[in-house]
């Protein structure tokens, strides 16, 4: 078969669509290389055991050897983006995050039953194609020779139940050889006819991030026909219209481009208008969510809207998150939203943070296991317009929850979410950021317990209420005031009942920030020198700084401790200068609790807050988190069904259509 050059989505040849390509970064970065090839060596790939796991004596030599780095990314053989030199001699393996084919997904969730690996190569070379199981373990499945010629073989996928992938290495013989228009093509029906896809990206007074993620997308010829239209919905007043490049970007987009201007109605009003305008345009099978300050992979465009086209039911497709500060690092390869505690997590078995410049995809074992999700975050998701005409727009919470919370909508409704490997953008990670307790932690706070009524299958939503209560006493014991109270106001909420999700969603913001401005440990100082120097009114006990309590009953011996010491008087020369300087990574209740003022680092590293105790606050404080705890679980199953039988009318376009037309001016931009 000739691997002529075709974009995902498009017919192969009769009867077959290509599903993925393989593609190379085009910017020449380094940081980004090992997500699209791997130089390692290897005849065969050696899954590196879990930590801790018990491996025969004979394997530990190989463990050992696949367990150091790879070999650092020559990108000089890199030719264009479908293009890979491989020097005389020498193997470059496509194993990688970007390049393998992730085979259990589609075995799992499509209607496909085998794949098509076709490759072109000039020179003399031999292309070894290798598969994986759900452990990790690599199978030979076999090795083409190709002199100046295109190869394909035709390959199963009923045996990837659990897990595993398939891809493929290129060995060079006696010269350089090239490897071009690598692609993944498989068998569809004969009136079988691709999606295509709106792009919704909403931005909030990131015109620069926003304006390149556009030029990105207009500059991408292959996303010309699948593509429908780009929504942007600009909630700012620093507008992506204004950036100095934007003329150029509007004739890259032409007619695909939509400007919709509208008040700040949060990330959950921005998407819900994409949502919105994307089914109200008719145009298009899907919507894609995309954040404004995202770098994409525009190829997981077309494989996200490749493997929605073929999915045996209606599915949301997400793609995974990697750091922006350090990009071959996947920030989460997979969300569960744990119903005992209602809170967000990884999935069971995966790792945070997984580094591909320090462990390829080829040897790590969890990797290779199928990970099955509840949710994907909205930084980059494809959802079916018909499940958005089935079950409504976003829960009008502003931010945090509203993703999670439209998964979970969509499953009850029968709608799965799959998050797909080689899909995926870059995004500033979480981890820097203090959203739990700036202006953030109302909504964390209020939203959780909502999607928690909504779904919760525990009575009085299993562990929350407790684990609520426990936050707000370590937000007590560490000073942070300012976020207690927008967490025990988002609880006064909450009891309103849900009338109160449209009627605040512009105004609350601004409230909140008002609220928050009226205590100290929220005024951030950018400049080290603002604070007076620490000084300790007291020496450390035995010299020692504290430490993290181990295990429930030190913990709660701890917290006790510290909470009867908050009733103490403050030290006078507390309130004239800080006791201590604290990171933001050592800002831990147990040692904050220990003293009565503090300078704390914000977690971007910025700036620094002064903490400083008050025990009439922390009294006042305490006990409304008592009071409101208390009536929640005593009002937990009216307010629930109050929740559950509001959904349908608070996430309806009728409801939506009110609060948009209060907040908006759409303003069409283009040819």
């Amino acid at each position: 078969m000739s691997a002529a050059r075709t974009a995902v989505g498009e017919q192969a040849s009769s009867g077959r669509r290509v599903v993925q390509r393989v593609v190379l970064p085009d910017n020449g970065e380094l940081d980004t290389i090992p997500l699209y090839l791997d130089f390692s060596p290897a005849g065969g790939p050696i899954a590196v055991a879990e930590p801790g796991a018990q491996v025969p004596a004979e394997l530990a030599e190989a463990l050992a050897a696949a367990a150091a780095p790879p070999p650092p990314p020559d990108p000089e053989v890199i030719v264009d983006r479908r293009t890979v030199r491989v020097p005389e001699g020498e193997r470059i393996s496509f194993g990688t995050y970007f390049n393998a084919f992730p085979a259990a997904y589609w075995r799992k969730w499509t209607t496909v039953t085998s794949v098509r690996l076709s490759v072109r190569i000039t020179g003399s070379a031999t292309v070894v194609v290798y598969r994986s199981n759900a452990r990790g373990l690599p199978q030979r499945v076999t090795s083409l020779p190709a002199s100046d010629a295109a190869v394909s073989v035709d390959l199963p996928l009923a045996a990837f139940g659990d897990g595993g992938w398939y891809w493929f290495d290129v060995v060079a013989h006696g010269e350089a050889a090239t490897v071009t228009d690598g692609q993944w093509d498989v068998a569809v029906p004969a009136d079988h006819t691709p999606g295509t896809v709106s792009l919704a990206i909403t931005t909030f007074n990131r015109p620069d991030y926003c304006a390149a993620q556009l030029r990105t997308i207009g500059s991408t010829s292959d996303l010309v026909g699948v593509v429908d239209e780009v929504i942007v919905v600009d909630q700012g007043n620093q507008l992506v219209q204004d950036q100095p490049d934007f003329p150029e970007i509007s004739d890259l987009l032409g007619e695909r481009l939509r400007l919709v201007r509208q008040g700040n109605l949060g990330g959950s009003g921005g998407f819900a208008r994409g949502m919105f305008e994307a089914v109200r345009g008719e145009k298009s099978r899907y919507v894609m969510l995309l954040d404004d300050d995202i770098v994409s992979e525009t190829e997981g465009i077309l494989r996200a809207v490749a493997f929605a086209d073929l999915c045996r039911i209606p599915t949301i497709v997400g793609g995974h998150m990697f750091s922006m500060y350090d990009k071959s690092k996947l920030h989460s390869f997979g969300e569960k939203v744990n119903q005992y505690r209602f809170f967000w997590g990884p999935v069971e078995g995966t790792r945070e943070g997984h580094n591909f410049a320090a462990r390829t995809l080829r040897t790590t074992a969890w990797l290779h296991r199928r990970t099955d999700v509840d949710y994907n975050g909205w930084w980059m998701c494809l959802i079916p317009t018909d499940v958005i005409r089935q079950i409504g727009l976003s829960l009008p919470v502003f931010i945090k929850w509203d993703d999670t919370e439209y998964c979970l909508r969509a499953k009850e409704a029968g709608c799965p979410t799959v998050s797909l490997p080689g899909a995926a953008v870059w995004h500033v990670p979480w981890t820097d950021k203090d959203d739990a307790i700036d202006w953030q932690a109302y909504f964390h706070q209020r939203n959780r317990w909502i999607v928690a009524m909504l779904y919760s299958p525990y009575p009085h939503g299993g562990i929350l209420p407790r684990e609520s209560f426990m936050i707000d006493v370590k937000h007590l014991l560490s000073m942070q005031y300012s976020a207690v109270e927008l967490r025990l106001e988002a609880l006064e909420d909450l009891l309103k009942g849900p009338d109160h999700l449209h009627a605040g969603i512009a105004t609350r913001l601004a409230e909140i920030r008002r609220t928050r401005a009226e205590y100290p440990d929220a005024a951030v100082e950018k400049d080290p020198t603002a604070f007076p120097q620490a000084k300790r009114a007291r020496p450390l006990r035995k010299g020692v700084e504290p430490t993290a309590p181990r295990g429930l009953v030190k913990g709660l011996l701890t917290a006790a401790t510290g909470s009867a010491r908050q009733l103490r008087p403050v030290r006078p020369g507390a309130l004239a200068n800080p006791e201590v300087e604290v990171p933001a990574t050592d800002s831990k209740w147990w040692r904050l609790s220990n003293v009565d003022s503090a300078v704390v680092t914000t977690a971007d590293g910025t700036g620094a807050s002064w903490y400083r105790r008050d025990p009439e606050r922390f009294r006042e404080m305490l006990a409304r988190s008592v009071d409101l705890h208390r009536r929640l679980r005593l009002e937990w199953s009216r307010l629930a069904r109050e929740y559950q039988a509001a959904l349908p009318v608070i996430t309806s376009v009728e409801e939506w259509t009110n609060t948009f037309d209060s907040a908006s001016t759409v303003q069409p931009v283009g040819r």
